[in-house]
């Protein structure tokens, strides 16, 4: 399955969170590697959605607030530098709409 187009990104999540410097779980220095900062945060969004409609979801967990699921695929950096993420998503029980959750490096 892959996750809808119509997929909530939050842009306080990308630019208050993941490009934004952390002393813990930081992955603004990964998202450089790419390109992708506070200026061009727009281009983050951009990858995000072509990820979502190349790859895949995984289904992972389910709680009260609705299910969860991963998607693990290349994002294109701005630089010809693509970054392997995992990104999660959830899609809410409340309203069966799906929202970005987070990016991380995927390690695997």
């Amino acid at each position: 399955m892959k996750i809808p187009e119509n997929a909530i990104i939050p842009s306080d999540k990308l630019t208050k969170y993941l490009l934004i410097f952390k002393q813990k779980n930081d992955k603004s220095k990964y998202l450089l590697q790419g390109g992708f900062t506070l200026d061009n945060w727009q281009e983050l969004k951009q990858a995000i959605n072509k990820l979502i409609q190349e790859n895949e979801a995984i289904e992972d967990i389910t709680d009260q607030y609705g299910t969860y699921y991963q998607v693990i695929g290349q994002l294109q950096g701005l630089n010809n530098q693509n970054l392997l993420v995992m990104t999660i998503w959830l899609k809410r029980k409340i309203d069966n709409n799906f929202y970005f959750i987070t990016l991380k490096p995927d390690r695997s």
